[in-house]
């Protein structure tokens, strides 16, 4: 059997199955059998694969029919032009996430960032990112999942920047001390309720998705933990779902931040960014 039949026999199982892009999902699947670069594969798809390669291609092809997302059938997802490991502990980075990275950049055009902090970490993508275009800067990652933190700390080592990365467990930032010149967040946001696709309902960590009745009770305790953690150059970034922006802007502002938002690549708002307001202090709990 040739590549292209594989891929072919494939596509037509996966779109039987309900796949938005059935092409692509075969495409990556056969390049992960193969152990090349899906680009590279698809240079010559009328090279024959061996009956072993098959069993194995058709393996995974079974998996990805029942919605399994692929980053956890292959073990990783490219994020920010980078590889991260994932796993079944941790929430597939999405493309959209981007836009918190892109807003750091934007924060600290000329004096980097000291000290970065990652609440729930997950795959560490998020931090691991900013940190590789920061060289000069040491990150904290945290996460409730032990699992998750192994996961994350195992990215640091792959990606050359153990030495400057440190992940703990830990609920929020609960266990932190010290401030913070660049905090990002990617809390839960889903409100209870709301529907899912099969493959994220079914697949990825419950944990890191709901956040009760508005998706907003982790906003509610993050933010105005920023009190303390946020340095007087400090800008904290906000992952928000694209119908969350007021609410999440308003939760700020009433601690004292001021606030800007920043829209993805659909022109969605992703992202709040917070920092401090000439009301900070006076109106952060425990500062009046």
């Amino acid at each position: 059997m040739t590549r292209a039949e594989a891929m072919r026999r494939a596509a037509g199982q996966l779109a039987a199955a309900g796949l938005l892009d059935p092409r692509l999902d075969a495409e990556v699947l056969l390049a992960h059998v193969l152990g090349m670069p899906r680009l590279v594969m698809l240079i010559d798809t009328s090279r024959e694969i061996t009956d072993a390669e098959v069993r194995a291609f058709e393996a995974l092809v079974a998996r990805r029919e029942t919605h399994e997302p692929v980053a956890y059938i292959t073990g990783m997802r490219e994020f920010w032009s980078l590889d991260f490991r994932v796993t079944p502990a941790t929430l597939i980075p999405r493309p959209d996430s981007e836009t918190l990275v892109e807003a750091a950049l934007s924060a600290f055009p000329q004096e980097r960032p000291a000290r970065v902090l990652d609440l729930g970490t997950g795959s560490g993508c998020l931090l691991l990112s900013v940190l590789h275009e920061f060289p000069g800067s040491f990150g904290v990652g945290v996460d409730r999942s032990e699992a998750a933190a192994m996961v994350a700390a195992d990215n640091a080592a792959r990606l050359g920047l153990q030495e400057r990365a440190a992940f703990i467990v830990g609920d929020w930032a609960g266990a932190l001390v010290g401030t913070f010149d660049c905090i990002l967040a990617n809390p839960p946001y889903i409100g209870e309720g709301e529907a899912l696709s099969p493959e994220v309902a079914a697949f990825e960590p419950v944990t890191a998705l709901f956040a009760g009745p508005d998706g907003l009770d982790d906003y509610r305790r993050i933010i105005p933990e920023l009190a303390r953690l946020l340095s007087p150059r400090g800008h904290a970034f906000f992952e928000i779902g694209y119908t969350q922006a007021e609410a999440v802007g308003r939760i700020a502002e009433a601690c004292g931040l001021s606030v800007r938002v920043h829209n993805d690549l659909a022109g969605h708002p992703r992202c709040v960014e917070c920092w401090r307001g000439e009301n900070f202090l006076g109106k952060m709990p425990g500062n009046g």
